[in-house]
């Protein structure tokens, strides 16, 4: 019986030759290998879907947020069941100071015992750019986006004079609300409770740009204050709901009285003499 030699291979980029035992898969073979061999190492996991949506946030009297994640969300019940902490259906002014302590600690990042200019900066840009003036109002939840021009074939006709200035008053109207002229809100205000822009920042009391926990706790009793219409030490949230601002759609086009005196409700501007 002949024995044979198995086949010499030249092993590639190197001068060594050796020989193999068995044939070597080809490419298409081994394709198929690592493929299953890299399906079977990693398991399965569920997909992760994210839907955001542009939907105004409610901002709490020490300026904590609360976004909506479906439609039917009540974001000023979620602020209510969060400080009402023994369940009883009143918040009351002890209750307020504990959770702007809890929201303090968590502005704090650094625990010194202090909301420096860098943490407020924090806040303002990444845990509640809605307080930031001149940016745009938020429709509230569940609220459809507004609706785009159809876009057609026919070449656009010029627009009439008439319709130029009522652009142009529109425009105007949407630049003093932005600014807060006329009596509008801006800020935290337009999701808020109370009439301040930016509640953080207005609990700094000495204005050496630093807001400590005595301020804070400070400023949460003189809001629950303002809030605490009937003076009966406590609230509900019926109460609540009732203080809440006018949506700024609900708004649009109403005419103001310039001399009318501002009865927003929190620091409210004196009258003129």
């Amino acid at each position: 019986m002949q024995v044979v030699d198995p086949p010499v291979l030249q092993l590639p980029f190197t001068r060594r030759r050796g020989r193999l035992p068995h044939p070597m898969p080809g490419p298409p073979a081994l394709f198929y290998i690592f493929a299953a061999a890299a399906q079977a190492a990693v398991s399965p996991r569920t997909p992760i879907t994210v839907t955001g949506h542009q939907w105004a946030p409610f901002i709490s009297p020490m300026g904590e947020p609360f976004r909506a994640r479906t439609a039917a969300d009540d974001t000023l019940a979620n602020w209510f069941r969060q400080a009402d902490r023994n369940r009883d259906g009143l918040l009351t002014a002890e209750e307020m100071v504990a959770d702007a302590e809890r929201f303090f600690a968590t502005l704090d990042t650094d625990g010194d015992g202090q909301i420096d200019p860098d943490e407020l900066a924090q806040y303002e840009y990444e845990v509640a750019p809605d307080v930031q003036v001149m940016s745009t109002t938020k429709r509230p939840p569940g609220s459809p986006p507004l609706a785009k021009p159809k876009a057609t074939d026919e070449p656009a006709l010029p627009p009439s004079d008439k319709q130029e200035r009522r652009e142009r008053r529109q425009r105007e109207a949407e630049q003093e609300a932005s600014l807060g002229l006329g009596g509008a809100l801006q800020g935290a205000a337009r999701y808020a409770l109370l009439d301040i822009p930016e509640p953080v920042a207005a609990a700094d009391i000495d204005f050496n740009r630093a807001i400590t926990l005595d301020e804070f706790k400070a400023a949460a009793i003189s809001r629950f204050t303002l809030l605490d219409r009937a003076h009966q030490n406590r609230f509900t949230l019926a109460q609540l709901e009732a203080l809440r601002p006018t949506p700024a759609d609900a708004r649009r086009g109403a005419k103001r009285d310039k001399d009318a005196p501002d009865t927003r409700v929190g620091n409210p501007l004196p009258p003129r003499e």
